[in-house]
């Protein structure tokens, strides 16, 4: 096992209150530890991590839209999506993201993963809302205007949608834990689990899972052959392996990782075209090769929610609490 450090200079450091400002360049230490030599094909030995962004609440959701080269991603509690460029640096996207109504309320009610659907369009896990949607405006014209996708199953409201990934088909992929409800009250819930679903292309919702206590992240493997679905419940903080059937159901696969022994379980992870896989965890991003290898963890201090990959998988944008991180790869 071989670890290396390295000084970062911290580029591009935006704060959101009103107004957008920039901050001064700040230095930190990263901390890439090296387990596998196959972590080499993926990230330089010295490869910068950036903070991009900071001063939210607790960020989640990132999404990469190659079209604009632009990065969104929600800070759940406030209620918002915020964009991110390269030129304009950082601003408000999209507000309210999760909760449209007037009603106050408690818990995360902003928006948590979101998706850029094989038509264009943006499709967001509303907490607040309860339900999957889809913003009616362009991209370059966002409103806060949505059409519900899914909301119940079998007449009873979803807990939360969380994560969302869509097969090549169109067909959706969601988790439905309950973080998103007030304090996570049992009462709240009209379902008495925690559901994985497919919603396909007719507006058909499906249950594939039920077992899970608390799923979250979600992904294909390059083939859309496996669904990965990862288990934040800290009893059987798990990622799971499911091979996809002929008619949509979901056989086990067994588990790539149980992260039982280090003080956390998985939230949102990518898979990138060549079967790796990015998982945030317990202190940071662990990156898994096709075999399920464990090859390597970007360690970061702050507790980290989620990742995406841009740039034909050579660049990796990280939420992390209160901060948007970057990691230029091979």
């Amino acid at each position: 096992m071989l670890k290396f450090f390295t000084i970062i200079a911290l580029t591009g450091l935006f704060s959101c209150g009103n107004d957008v400002k920039n901050r001064p360049t700040k230095k930190i230490e990263a901390n890439i530890e090296r387990i596998h030599t196959d972590l080499d094909k993926l990230i330089n030995v010295g490869a910068d991590l950036e903070i991009i962004a900071e001063g939210f609440t607790w960020v989640e959701g990132p999404l990469w839209v190659e079209e604009a080269a632009m990065l969104l991603f929600s800070d759940i509690p406030p209620n918002k999506v915020f964009k991110w460029t390269e030129q304009g640096g950082l601003a408000l996207y999209l507000e309210p993201s999760g909760y449209t109504s007037n009603r106050a309320r408690g818990g995360e009610v902003g928006s948590n993963g979101l998706l850029l659907d094989r038509r264009g369009n943006l499709v967001l896990c509303q907490h607040g809302d309860r339900r999957i949607a889809r913003m009616d405006a362009l991209l370059s014209h966002p409103e806060a205007k949505y059409t519900t996708l899914a909301a119940k199953w079998k007449g009873k409201k979803l807990n939360s949608p969380n994560d969302i990934v869509e097969r090549s088909n169109g067909d959706l992929f969601f988790t439905d834990p309950p973080y998103g409800l007030n304090d996570q009250h049992i009462e709240q819930q009209e379902l008495d689990f925690c559901g994985v679903y497919k919603l396909d292309t007719m507006g058909r919702l499906s249950l594939l899972i039920d077992s899970i206590h608390r799923p979250n992240g979600i992904a294909f493997s390059p083939n859309e052959n496996r669904l990965y679905v990862g288990n934040s419940d800290n009893q059987k903080p798990m990622l799971y392996a499911f091979d996809i059937t002929p008619d949509d159901s979901l056989k086990s696969a067994g588990i790539v990782f149980d992260f039982s022994k280090f003080g956390g379980g998985p939230d949102g992870f990518k898979v990138d075209k060549n079967g790796n896989i990015f998982a945030s965890g317990p202190g940071g991003i662990w990156i898994f090769n096709s075999s399920y290898e464990l090859i390597g963890k970007i360690h970061i201090k702050q507790r980290v929610s989620n990742c995406c990959l841009a740039d034909n998988d050579k660049t990796l944008y990280i939420t992390a609490s209160n901060q948007v991180l970057r990691l230029r790869m091979r």
